[in-house]
């Protein structure tokens, strides 16, 4: 039963962040930096954008919560924080690592309570950043492929899904605040 529940974990964790990340849509921002760009420089770029985001999640997946403890910040209220933060302004935050991921990776890191879970939050984080690496080094493909008006499509479902996780984020750090 263990296992399960860790996989579960680890998907539900890969899935709210690649969803929070949101490759599409950071791909016409991308493009709009790249300029004439060679190939290689773009491909360069691209995991260079997906290292420092990796860099930062895995920063606050370790020491988030040291940060917060040191400034007497209840999970509750980083999560309603957070959650009300990502519904407010989720284009305001920065392309890839901004506040809604920050806060997301320390509420799942705050989940873990075995070497299983570690293993598969890991998983979860590498694996999204994977894909935003691949999805930016392949950017100027994709927007070939499915067009601005597909590029907008997909950053509306992300921004409906944002939203969505933003909304329980709030409303789990409201009655969380009242419980305690």
């Amino acid at each position: 039963m263990s296992d399960i529940s860790t996989i579960t974990f680890g998907l539900q964790a890969f899935v709210t962040l690649l969803v929070i990340l949101d490759p599409p849509g950071a791909t016409p921002i991308f493009l709009s930096v790249l300029g004439d760009r060679t190939r290689r420089q773009r491909t360069l770029l691209a995991w260079q954008a997906a290292g420092t985001s990796l860099f930062v999640i895995t920063l606050f997946a370790l020491f988030g919560q040291f940060i917060v403890d040191y400034l007497e910040i209840s999970m509750p209220a980083l999560r309603g924080a957070g959650g009300l933060l990502l519904l407010l302004v989720p284009l305001g935050t920065p392309l890839l690592a901004g506040p809604g991921a920050i806060v997301t990776i320390m509420l799942f890191s705050q989940e873990v309570s075995s070497t299983s879970m570690t293993f598969a939050l890991s998983l979860a984080v590498l694996g999204a950043h994977l894909i935003i690496g691949v999805t930016l080094m392949f950017s100027l493909g994709i927007v070939k492929i499915i067009k601005e008006s597909g590029v907008a499509l997909l950053a509306k479902i992300a921004g409906l899904l944002t939203a969505a996780i933003a909304f329980e984020m709030l409303m789990t750090g409201i009655k969380d605040l009242f419980a305690s």
